[in-house]
């Protein structure tokens, strides 16, 4: 392990969870570096937190131990897991769903469920409500400073009984791809989609083409018109949209200078359905 701790949860920072989880850990190893991924996950949604593993985690060194912590059915029969990636990362969760792109995207070598008989906080077995700070950061922590090896955690869980939330599927055809929107680039409101790059650029599309986009929700057109695909921001003017490839290599939707789920009232989520398609010349 190489003593790095991310902490993730849906808490934010308006008392004193995440500081309980931080001294935990602390307490566990006062030597750790501690990091926030994020707690502004919207309360009880573990799509988001799924996905915001997804886009962080390769970019941090082998070794690196997350807690994400969120967990509508805390106390309940759900399992706790010690998640190890194909790139070497840890993931300390609730087997809620949270592993979904993970493991769906990158990949685990191992997944293993916490003994709680071992691993969580002394003289907290009476609390129910708190695992973020009895059980994950404390497990993160002894994890994260080699006081435990990933096989002390407990036992091992065969891959395909992990909880997965069920992911939108791309379709391509001839001169069209369809996705759906996963998740916002939040501060900006630009729309996410799962629809990777390669298969944009297979199906015809080019750098400088008009794209007809259409978005549905459900069977409702929330949206249809023509927008240029562009390298960057700056290929078109403030206020003009732009269709471009976002920092996970998928194809997203914004406006320069704008919001565009505000300006159109989009949401996310697998009935958000989205299409591009080349316009006929």
């Amino acid at each position: 392990m190489n003593n790095l701790l991310v902490f993730q949860s849906d808490f934010g920072l308006v008392d004193g969870a995440v500081s309980a989880m931080h001294g935990v850990a602390n307490t566990v190893d006062d030597s750790i570096k501690i990091q926030d991924l994020t707690h502004d996950i919207p309360p009880y949604s573990i799509w988001e937190a799924s996905y915001r593993l997804f886009q962080t985690i390769e970019y941090w060194p082998k070794g690196t131990v997350f807690v994400s912590v969120v967990d509508p059915g805390v106390g309940s029969s759900r399992r706790s897991v010690v998640a190890e990636t194909v790139g070497g990362q840890y993931i300390v969760t609730p087997d809620n769903g949270t592993l979904t792109h993970i493991k769906k995207y990158i990949g685990f070598k191992e997944v293993r469920e916490i003994d709680e008989t071992k691993h969580r906080r002394e003289d907290t077995e009476h609390s129910y409500t708190f695992h973020g700070r009895d059980v994950y950061a404390n497990t993160g922590a002894k994890l994260a400073s080699g006081k435990i090896s990933f096989e002390q955690v407990g036992s091992v869980v065969a891959l395909d009984l992990t909880c997965e939330l069920e992911v939108g599927e791309v379709e391509q055809g001839t001169g069209f791809i369809k996705g759906t929107i996963d998740i916002l680039d939040i501060r900006f409101g630009s729309l996410w989609t799962n629809i990777p790059r390669n298969l944009f650029v297979e199906t015809g599309f080019n750098h400088g083409d008009r794209v007809e986009v259409i978005i549905r929700n459900g069977s409702t057109l929330a949206y249809n018109n023509r927008i240029a695909y562009g390298k960057s921001f700056a290929d078109v003017y403030a206020s003009e949209q732009i269709i471009y490839v976002n920092s996970v290599y998928n194809m997203a939707i914004a406006i320069n200078q704008g919001n565009f789920a505000r300006a159109y009232n989009i949401g996310t989520g697998r009935h958000w359905k989205i299409e591009f398609r080349k316009v006929s010349i």
